[in-house]
């Protein structure tokens, strides 16, 4: 069992309404939010799953949280083109936290997936961070290749968000899964918004198993999908990303997938 909660403060530290409950809390918060409002999750149990909605028009968030507090910051302006516009508006907000049923963490899935991931270390797995993101508009944040949006024929504003790397050579993103996690299939959508992209011919994957694989791939709109599989992993690093021999400057990533489970 597990003390739950989910509230929602000013940038005051005033709590604007709270849910608590065990194992469960389910918050109607009744107004509009105002810049620099978070949304506050607790527990009193961590290095644990949850299943967390920060949002009524986003998926839902299988999470491993390692902290008895996570903050979500709610965005606005620029910071908020890279979500569905839907998302955080109005006067009604529906949220809600549980702890993961104990087979959720077993089931075979994209373990990459987090809808609610952001900048800096808050204690929410699985979490993505790049050494460059393009001019840090949010737009092509290392956040936005696990927030399970594919569409990658355009680029800019949701859901054309991606991981850009402002025409860096040195350029790479790493994969944290806060736990050790089993695997069979690496997927990457690179984005295709040809002309205007180019699009990389090789890349590297580094484990934190001290393994690598080299991976080719093609201009494609399609899914790229390489069979690889490790045991007890904790991060994945792609580097090494090797463009075409294309005028255009500009090669993206707008999803990584990893299929596998929780390690037993």
């Amino acid at each position: 069992m597990a003390e739950v909660s989910i509230a929602v403060k000013g940038k005051d530290g005033r709590e604007k309404a709270i849910a608590l409950g065990e194992d469960q809390a389910i918050l109607v918060f009744e107004g509009e939010y105002e810049e620099g409002d978070v949304i506050v999750v607790g527990t009193d149990r961590t290095h644990t799953h949850y299943v967390v909605r920060i949002d009524d028009c986003m998926d839902e968030s299988l999470v491993y949280l390692t902290r008895q507090e996570v903050t979500y910051r709610i965005p606005f302006g620029e910071k908020k083109v890279s979500y569905n516009p839907k998302a955080f508006t109005g006067e009604k907000h529906y949220l809600t936290i549980r702890i993961a049923s104990q087979h959720e963490p077993a089931v075979y899935r994209n373990l990459a997936k987090n809808v609610m991931d952001q900048h800096g270390d808050t204690g929410c797995f699985p979490h993505a961070y790049a050494n460059v993101e393009t001019r840090g508009e949010a737009v092509f944040a290392a956040r936005n290749a696990i927030d399970g949006i594919l569409a990658s024929r355009s680029h800019g504003s949701w859901p054309y968000e991606s991981w850009g790397i402002n025409r860096q050579d040195d350029a790479e993103l790493t994969l944290e899964f806060g736990r050790p996690v089993d695997f069979d299939q690496v997927v990457l959508y690179t984005r295709s918004d040809f002309p205007h992209d180019n699009w990389w011919v090789k890349a590297t994957f580094t484990f934190s198993d001290h393994t690598s694989e080299e991976v080719e791939m093609t201009k494609s709109v399609k899914p790229h999908v390489f069979a690889i599989k490790r045991r007890n992993i904790t991060w994945i690093k792609l580097s090494n990303l090797i463009k075409a021999d294309d005028p255009s400057p500009f090669p993206a990533l707008t999803q990584i997938e990893v299929y596998g489970k929780d390690s037993e």
